[in-house]
């Protein structure tokens, strides 16, 4: 799986606003997001057009506006953010995993791919922005996480 630098830039853009919301810091500017975590501003532009566009933040006009979240962090999974800035968890060839088909001895790779979809699902829409600013991830994650060859590349 590939995770884009779209997906990578709105989530660390999406925690620097829960944690301001968590300060009651008020709304941030796109410069000082853009700064916090060295973001390219016009890319960062962008991808907030897409997390407003899917009512994940708000923005505010005005000398102390901003953008601000849309929810309550702890009601924003991950998977939201993913869906916002890049559509679907999951497709082959442009399809969604339960809509391909194939025949002879390809016929069950769709149990696969949905499978694999599934597995998706249960880290990024079971993990909210909430429990990844305060690292208190889920248990399934931790799970994942301590498993022997988790941090090894294969």
């Amino acid at each position: 799986m590939d995770i884009s630098a779209r997906v990578d830039y709105a989530v660390r853009g999406m925690l620097i606003l829960a944690e301001a919301d968590a300060d009651e810091s008020g709304p941030l500017s796109i410069d000082a997001l853009a700064s916090q975590q060295e973001l390219p501003r016009k890319f960062l532009e962008a991808i907030f057009a897409d997390l407003r566009r899917a009512d994940l933040v708000v923005s505010r006009r005005g000398s102390r506006g901003g953008y601000v979240l849309g929810r309550a962090s702890r009601e924003i999974s991950i998977g939201d953010i993913f869906r916002a800035v890049d559509g679907p968890l999951a497709e082959v060839r442009g399809l969604r995993p339960h809509q391909t088909e194939y025949q002879g001895v390809a016929t069950h790779l769709p149990s696969l791919w949905v499978a694999v979809r599934a597995s998706l699902r249960e880290v990024l829409d079971d993990t909210s922005l909430e429990d990844l600013r305060t690292g208190r991830l889920p248990k399934r994650v931790r799970q994942l996480l301590a498993a022997p060859d988790a941090w090894r590349n294969r």
